[in-house]
């Protein structure tokens, strides 16, 4: 049996991240822009991948060749089954798999080229959810249902194409029933065919992966998993999650280019062939995601509908040059979120610096955050004269507050004062919201990495110098990205002009770093590198415009005049 471990391995996936994750995003920046926004009215005074790790596939992959496609099994009285049950090993160059005679399904679909989170064997079947649920490529029927549980029937193994396929057959006189699967050495595509009949009429089935898939071992995995679908009548690429089929299995009939289920990373996804319509039916499963844990619900697939069924079936990562070689379409399985414009040329400006220049995503995280960062530079430069201009303006607004000094916030004397800061500001060209735009112009291109370290197969297990992975927070005791990034922020924080004169605002805007760096402490690696590297050139940007940059100061306030009194 080949060695799992041998190949080009990415080990290991983010635990921290998942929809809890986007939630905590949200909550920071959230935070962050109201302590940047509110401080101005509450303090009156400033009013206003070892070596890289390549992609999993490295080499091309192509259709399956041809095979003699066997027929259904005729209708004919009969006993096929056998005396027990018996497991069946098949090896790949990129798959190690089970097989059990009873049922004809997979016991273990083991991808060589990958590790779970744990540093273990991928096995993207969950053994305790399918003993369950069922295993992958069981059969489920609708209303028209055979009088015997098919599932639990021992059929009769044939091995195929030089050892590397098998198929399975079964009958008891009434029920005739074939499964059969065709791999290549070196192809994650693999052809796959089932027949059903019933008293010689075909029996209309769907083949299911229930109970679990792809990498049970990262956080909340299972809110993960979605059944997918490609409509090309609307163009578009259909996901659900487990709620869907809340109340029942939910089913799907069309045309569809393909169909199955995927998580992060992972996808088994059917394509047909010769089939010009088809069923993908969803399901929901209470499963335990470990040994002791309660039970949740996960969703699971199953594609077929017909009694005599025929496919290319995809069982493999989610990694954009292969899935485009399958079908252009399926890359739209990898989701990069709202911000995709964004989100799909950093990832591919990444992999373009990794496998061109240096060889490591890490420091190609590095190089795109300086190049983005550049890029905004003429935004930020605008941003920094607004907040100059503003701190050169403190004692104008001092001198405004301290007319209207005593008034309620319900004054309406409050209007006036406010009238008067904002005139001041359009006077001198001052945009109040100057501060925060460093911030908001950061948003997108912070969750388009987030997106990025959470959907690209790449980023899974690739390391730089310490981390070990850069989708998943450092694994050591003290994480050292987060501290530095804190002590950046610091930095640039004292460095950037104070807007405000009051002692109390500027302590509470020192504080900000340590807020951030709490958020950040449990993110992915690659997305502290991300913004500690923004800092570090915002530092750099900072110096350059508080050295070389000059803005003019603005004429003082006149002076109020005074009545000369007479002489007496």
């Amino acid at each position: 049996m080949a060695d799992p471990s041998q190949g080009n391995i990415n080990n290991q996936s983010p635990q921290t991240e998942g929809p809890g994750m986007e939630k905590r995003l949200l909550m920071a920046f959230v935070l962050m822009g109201i302590v940047l926004f509110l401080t101005q009215y509450i303090y009156k005074p400033a009013a206003p991948v070892a070596p890289a790790r390549q992609p999993a596939q490295t080499q091309p992959v192509s259709e399956p060749a041809t095979q003699p496609q066997a027929p259904a099994i005729p209708a004919v009285a009969g006993q096929v089954a056998a005396g027990q049950e018996e497991t069946f090993v098949l090896d790949t160059d990129l798959y190690h798999l089970v097989f059990s005679n009873r049922g004809a399904v997979v016991r273990s679909w083991v991808l060589k080229r990958f590790k779970d989170n744990s540093g273990k064997p991928l096995d993207l079947v969950s053994p305790a959810g399918a003993a369950k649920a069922g295993f992958p490529f069981s059969l489920e029927f609708g209303d028209r249902k055979p009088p015997l549980d098919v599932n639990q029937a021992l059929f009769v193994p044939t091995p195929l194409n030089g050892g590397i396929g098998i198929e399975y057959q079964f009958s008891d006189g009434r029920v005739q029933l074939r499964k059969s699967f065709r791999f290549q050495k070196n192809s994650y595509l693999a052809d796959l065919e089932s027949s059903a009949l019933l008293d010689g009429k075909p029996l209309p089935h769907v083949m299911a992966w229930r109970g679990g898939f792809g990498d049970r071992t990262v956080f909340a995995h299972a809110n993960t998993l979605h059944s997918l679908y490609f409509d090309p009548a609307a163009n578009k690429l259909v996901t659900q999650q487990a709620k869907a089929a809340k109340n029942g299995p939910v089913s799907s009939f069309g045309a569809y280019s393909f169909a199955g289920i995927d998580d992060s990373y992972f996808a088994a996804v059917f394509l047909p062939s010769g089939q010009s319509s088809f069923e993908i039916r969803t399901f929901s499963d209470q499963v335990a995601p470990t040994p002791g844990a309660a039970e949740t619900p996960h969703l699971g697939a199953g594609v077929g509908g017909a009694g005599d069924n025929r496919f290319s079936v995809f069982v493999g990562p989610k990694d954009l040059e292969i899935l485009r070689r399958v079908n252009p379409k399926l890359e739209q399985a990898v989701d990069f979120g709202w911000f995709s414009i964004i989100a799909k040329p950093l990832f591919l400006s990444v992999s373009w610096i990794n496998d061109r220049w240096v060889h490591n995503y890490g420091w190609s995280i590095i190089v795109v955050t300086i190049f983005v960062n550049f890029l905004l530079l003429p935004l930020k430069f605008s941003s920094l004269k607004s907040m100059k201009k503003m701190q050169l303006l403190q004692p104008q607004i001092a001198a405004i507050n301290a007319k209207y000094k005593g008034l309620s916030l319900r004054d309406p004397k409050k209007a006036d004062q406010n009238q008067e800061v904002m005139d001041l500001y359009k006077k001198h060209g001052v945009n109040p919201m100057g501060g925060c735009m460093p911030m908001i112009i950061q948003l997108p291109f912070f969750y388009a990495f987030y997106k990025v370290l959470s959907v690209s197969i790449a980023m899974r297990g690739a390391e730089w110098l310490w981390v070990t992975d850069l989708s998943q927070p450092e694994q050591i005791p003290i994480r050292i990205l987060p501290i530095a990034m804190i002590i950046s922020q610091f930095i640039m924080q004292k460095m950037t002009p104070a807007t405000g004169g009051d002692p109390s605002q500027q302590k509470m805007m020192m504080f900000m770093p340590l807020v951030m760096g709490f958020m950040f402490y449990g993110f992915s690696s690659g997305l502290v590198l991300y913004w500690l590297t923004g800092n570090v050139v915002g530092i750099g940007q900072q110096w350059f415009f508080n050295r070389g940059v000059t803005v003019p100061a603005p004429a003082p306030p006149a002076k109020a005049k005074t009545k000369k009194t007479a002489r007496t």
